[in-house]
């Protein structure tokens, strides 16, 4: 098929690649410009100078104005394949050609459809994470599902492990894809809509600790914001201290959210949980944490000893 392709950083990168390795004609790579926001620096492939490397054509844009709607229709494409396209698009663009628009999400959806669903289901304790690929209507990450692949997660996997599994899959799925779209199937699986959740792009502030949260849910939280994501972060004694890594006590410790309290093995626990007045819960304990400046400490040499507040 003559394909057209809508994606942006590594997402995008690994579906061009893809299709440029396949028996596809790719008739057109639209991506968007370099961004300086922090989470779309990272994982920064670039469409654009894979395409110009193969002899496919570019077009930059932020948003379908007319003269990426002009590109597309000059490429003619029989289907557009997308991956991380990060603006919404209009049904005269999604069902301009003759198979439509395939979209690639990196969540088994209807769970986590929009930003990050990766970090969000390993905040969430999800089992398993993965690819869908559906086809686009005119609402968000909701349209009839082609295909879905999925990977276990495991207790001590970070974000960082989920996205190297997850992108590994992207080829697959994408080519898998289109030769069923190919054969003339049209027997898709609706999305049951009722058990979809929708959330925002990220920013800095949301990897600031809530020591409200339960010490479980903070341990996961550490592990999504691995490196290169932005860590975990909290403030102590007018510093910022990120967490790079963190376990759940043994103990049950008691108190206010927050409290540096006491030392356990080889960290640091600190008081957390809705109730943590009532003593029962278990704490999280830090092990390791990273400053500003990029010195790192185990958190025997940053807590010598309990007291203060994290906040």
């Amino acid at each position: 098929m003559r394909v057209a392709t809508l994606g942006y950083q590594t997402w995008g990168h690994r579906t061009l690649q893809a299709l440029i390795d396949s028996d596809h004609e790719v008739v057109l790579a639209i991506t968007h410009p370099k961004s300086e926001h922090v989470y779309e620096q990272m994982w920064a492939d670039s469409v654009a100078d894979l395409a110009a490397e193969n002899g496919v054509p570019v077009h930059v844009a932020n948003k379908p104005d007319d003269a990426f709607k002009a590109a597309l229709a000059e490429a003619a494409p029989d289907i557009i394949v997308a991956n991380n396209w990060r603006t919404w698009l209009p049904a005269e663009v999604f069902d301009a050609p003759k198979y439509g628009t395939l979209n690639i999400h990196d969540s088994l959806l209807p769970k986590y459809t929009g930003f990050s669903p990766l970090i969000w289901a390993l905040i969430n304790g999800e089992e398993e994470v993965g690819l869908t690929a559906h086809l686009m209507d005119e609402e968000l990450d909701a349209g009839d599902i082609v295909l879905q692949r999925s990977t276990t997660v495991g207790p001590t996997d970070t974000v960082t492990d989920l996205f190297h599994r997850t992108i590994d899959m992207i080829g697959p799925i994408t080519l898998d894809a289109l030769d069923l779209i190919a054969s003339g199937r049209t027997d898709w699986t609706p999305q049951d809509r009722s058990q979809a959740t929708f959330f925002h792009k990220r920013a800095p502030q949301d990897s600031h600790v809530d020591w409200s949260w339960p010490a479980e849910v903070i341990e996961r939280f550490v592990r999504a914001q691995s490196d290169p994501y932005p860590n975990a972060f909290a403030e102590f004694k007018g510093q910022r201290i990120r967490i790079l890594k963190a376990s759940v006590s043994r103990g049950h410790y008691g108190g206010t959210p927050g409290r540096v309290f006491i030392q356990e093995d080889d960290g640091m626990v600190i008081v957390a949980g809705p109730d943590a007045w009532s003593g029962k819960n278990k704490g999280l304990r830090i092990e390791r944490v990273r400053l500003d400046d990029g010195s790192e400490y185990t958190a025997a040499e940053f807590f010598p000893h309990g007291g203060g507040y994290l906040t």
